[in-house]
């Protein structure tokens, strides 16, 4: 990958780094065709163990001294513990596990969010994770494994006030969240920019994959753009690696969504499989109710007026208000610093900052969209202040405490009750010691509609285990609201993909049969 973009920085991870960026975007050309199983791993692992070899890249671990492997050692044995612990973020069931199961089993398939809108989104991240769920990892704990490259290059880097950020990942290290990755890219391509790196061709590359793992990152891609423009001497060509990597993003959207960014119903250009307006508007209202967590109705947030609108959205009862409070707090402090400093790169990082902010409050302000916005401002206000010997002791004393709070997830649902997932928290397990603790649920009925053959979890909202193709209860009630239901392009071939279509009354009884069947279960 270096021999073919240039070297993002010196260092074994910067070497990891760039392998991630190369193998997501070949395996993600590559699950169009062909599911990204053993036969797509194996290769891979090869190649990578004869290019370590070959290039004497274990000669880098040389360049540690011993104090500095020593942490990176009782770094990574905290990482991994707090890896081991059963997932409990929701999304793992409904969104990360079952999006694996189809690129391990079929790959990217055509609209695909018609058979249940989520999987529309693929991210990239999930195509990353899926080629190494078949040998390597099938206990899907790729994040785990990020936030020990993470470590490396903070102690490689000497960026010491990073390590205080790492407790706080602790808690996205026991499922593939896509929200770890692209909090720890962002902070990676941040420092890189502020310690005058001048690859601006890769930096920009890295900051549209990173928007292509989640577009919530747009600040990014904006921040390095604005940097080439006004900083460096203006250079177009250095755009072109990051321009095709977001023409395959797009493609892929296109692909599995029918629209070029998920799950934005813009730039419609005809494709036959894109979601019904139904659905689409289904998912939008829903949007809207996430962004008030769930604590009013769609029809009390019509009639709200523009202050109501933020004075609901600010004081929402729970944890979640304050961390609404506490956005608007570090956006403020961080302009007023800018303006303070006077300085045309941080001006750039505010500006990014805030467009991306306005556009997440434009669409669905929930607060997981705007998390590593906490982070970037803490950084670039401490980086330069946060010596070492503080930054140790500040991650030993929160992973400690982060540690505490997934053994004892009482203490969460006890004093922090608003903070639903605590209420998913199992615990330690002594077996997650020399095994990482997952689920298991494979109960299931299975159903016709139509041309489509489909499976859903019994008495359970998602399909994590559940054999494909397998649809959440909530998409196969919305869209038998809708009088609509998926159905297979071609019925002998599920790789064809899928559409949707009216339903016939022969097909509405079939819809309605399955639904008490569904109900009656779940009662």
């Amino acid at each position: 990958m270096e021999k073919f973009s240039g070297t993002l920085f010196h260092g074994i991870s910067g070497k990891i780094l760039s392998g991630i960026l190369g193998t997501s975007l070949v395996w993600t050309i590559v699950s169009f065709f062909i599911p990204l199983n053993i036969y797509v791993e194996i290769p891979t692992i090869l190649l990578g163990l004869l290019y370590f070899f070959k290039e004497k890249l274990y000669l880098e671990f040389y360049r540690f001294s011993k104090k500095d492997f020593l942490l990176i050692t009782f770094i990574s044995v905290i990482i991994l513990l707090s890896g081991s612990y059963y997932p409990y973020i929701l999304d793992h069931f409904g969104y990360y596990v079952p999006t694996i199961k189809w690129l391990t089993e079929y790959g990217l398939i055509k609209g695909i969010s018609n058979l249940d809108l989520t999987l529309g989104q693929m991210s990239i991240w999930h195509i990353f994770q899926a080629g190494f769920s078949n040998f390597s990892d099938p206990f899907l704990r790729i994040n785990s494994i990020l936030l020990v490259i993470y470590t490396i290059y903070i102690i490689e880097r000497k960026t010491w006030v990073q390590l205080c950020f790492l407790p706080i990942l602790l808690f996205l290290s026991q499922s593939p969240s896509p929200d770890l990755p692209v909090i720890i890219f962002s902070l990676l391509i941040l420092n890189e920019i502020l310690s005058g790196n001048k690859n601006i061709g890769l930096l920009f590359g890295f900051s549209v994959f990173v928007f292509a793992i989640k577009p919530t990152m747009i600040w990014l891609p904006i921040l390095v753009f604005l940097n080439n423009i006004f900083i460096f001497k203006p250079n177009f060509k250095k755009l072109l690696f990051g321009g095709a990597i977001l023409l395959l993003f797009i493609i892929k959207n296109i692909w599995t969504f029918g629209y070029p960014v998920f799950p934005v119903s813009i730039g419609d250009l005809g494709f036959s499989w894109k979601p019904s307006p139904e659905v689409l508007k289904t998912s939008s209202q829903y949007a809207i109710l996430k962004t008030y967590d769930m604590q009013y109705s769609f029809d009390e947030i019509q009639r709200f007026s523009t202050l109501d609108h933020i004075k609901n959205w600010i004081f929402l009862k729970g944890i979640k208000s304050k961390i609404n409070i506490l956005l608007i707090i570090s956006l403020f402090v961080f302009s007023v610093f800018t303006w303070i400093k006077k300085n045309k790169l941080i001006t750039f990082i505010c500006i990014s900052l805030l467009i991306k902010s306005i556009l997440v409050l434009a669409f669905s302000a929930q607060y997981r969209f705007f998390m590593d916005v906490f982070f970037v401002i803490f950084f670039v206000l401490f980086h330069k202040y946060w010596n070492k010997r503080k930054s140790i002791a500040a991650f030993s004393l929160f992973s400690l405490f982060f540690i505490s709070l997934l053994s004892f997830p009482n203490l969460i649902q006890q004093y922090v009750p608003s903070f639903q997932l605590g209420n998913f928290m199992v615990g330690f397990k002594k077996q997650q010691l020399y095994q990482p603790s997952v689920y298991h649920y494979q109960q299931f009925d299975s159903f016709k509609v139509g041309n489509l053959k489909f499976n859903v979890s019994k008495n359970y909202p998602y399909n994590f285990e559940t054999p494909l193709p397998a649809i959440s209860t909530s998409f196969i009630f919305d869209d038998t609201k809708a009088k609509i239901f998926p159905q297979l392009i071609d019925k002998n071939n599920i790789s064809k993909g899928f559409t949707w279509k009216r339903m016939t009354y022969k097909e509405r009884k079939e819809a309605d049969a399955a639904i008490n069947i569904i109900e009656n279960i779940n009662k």
